[in-house]
């Protein structure tokens, strides 16, 4: 309390100037009364902060003022650019597969025509098994006799025409060459391919093969293959229906009748790429029902096994053949050739 007290009349005394505590203070101006800082206590000894002195202390550099640094914004994610492919390379286009033309039908002109045309009936062009019977030795031709006889047509003149051309020249008066001559092969044999087709091509001929497409389906090995029959017709042959089973279609129902006939002629659209237009009745049998059918399903004409040479534009569905037997011989076939009804 005495120290308190003390120290109280001591700043009192100097405040009112009894003693100045610092020899080098400025007297205050005049007319201002003095103004003088309290004393402090520091480490025992005493002193007065005056104006002045506050004045001669380094101020206090103000700290600047912060701007916020740029913040670092990472660069966005690139944009996926759409980049331009490159220009394709033009691939050649491959060249469509030719679809055959159909040939438009021969529409009658309501003439009445008659034309002289033999067409011949083979089956087997091979020399006849061991054992083979009479019927199967009689259908059989030798590949050399068939040789022969191409030979012997050639020698005088005659040139090989298809079945679509006779048809036009009865139906249409389509002009024929002077000794045509057409060619035509039965259910469709194995044989055909591996001798009647070469023998053909190198006498410069067509044929017409009539094929059993059930027996052609189940690979039997006696008949074509389709394989073999699509190769003859791309070789300038024609591949038309014989039924599919080769059975006797007198006295059938409508239904046998159409899958028997038509049946077998999308069978054989579905392999050659066209659809035919001929038929030959199985053993030459028919009737009435068979003949509507076979008109009612767009068929053009059909072979029988009726003999003859003449052919007349109201018997489309009726053309008659002339069956080329195992025994004939070069004269016999020759004579043939010759008929004139």
């Amino acid at each position: 309390m005495l120290i308190t007290l003390l120290l109280f009349t001591l700043g009192w005394s100097a405040s009112r100037g009894l003693f100045p505590f610092r020899s080098d203070q400025a007297p205050a101006p005049s007319g201002q009364p003095p103004f003088y800082l309290p004393v402090f206590y520091s480490l025992g000894r005493y002193w007065v902060i005056a104006e002045a002195d506050n004045a001669s202390r380094p101020t206090a550099t103000p700290r600047p003022t912060l701007t916020p640094t740029h913040t670092v914004t990472p660069p966005p994610s690139p944009t996926a650019t759409a980049t331009k492919p490159p220009s394709p390379t033009a691939t050649p286009t491959p060249s469509p597969t030719p679809t055959p033309t159909p040939t438009p039908w021969p529409t009658p002109d309501g003439v009445i025509r008659q034309v002289r045309v033999p067409i011949l009936m083979y089956h087997h062009i091979a020399v006849p098994p061991p054992g083979a019977n009479a019927i199967e030795r009689d259908l059989s031709v030798t590949p050399q006799d068939f040789e022969a006889q191409l030979q012997w047509l050639a020698q005088n003149g005659y040139t090989s025409i298809r079945l679509y051309d006779l048809v036009y020249a009865l139906a249409q008066g389509r002009p024929l060459p002077e000794k045509p001559v057409i060619f035509t092969f039965d259910d469709g044999y194995r044989d055909a391919y591996e001798n009647a087709f070469p023998l053909l091509q190198k006498y410069g001929f067509t044929g017409t093969f009539f094929v059993l497409t059930e027996f052609m389906d189940q690979n039997l090995p006696q008949y074509l293959s389709w394989s073999q029959a699509e190769e003859m017709s791309a070789a300038g042959m024609d591949i038309e229906p014989h039924t599919k089973t080769h059975p006797d279609l007198r006295w059938r129902d409508r239904d046998f009748l159409i899958w028997q006939i038509l049946g077998s002629a999308q069978t054989v659209e579905a392999h050659i790429g066209r659809f035919p237009r001929l038929f030959a009745y199985p053993s030459g049998h028919y009737d009435a029902n068979v003949l509507q059918v076979v008109h009612e399903i767009g068929l053009w004409g059909a072979v029988t096994t009726q003999q003859g040479t003449i052919h007349t534009s109201d018997s489309l569905y009726e053309l008659r053949r002339v069956r080329i037997r195992h025994s004939d011989t070069l004269y016999t076939f020759a004579l043939k050739l010759s008929w004139d009804f």
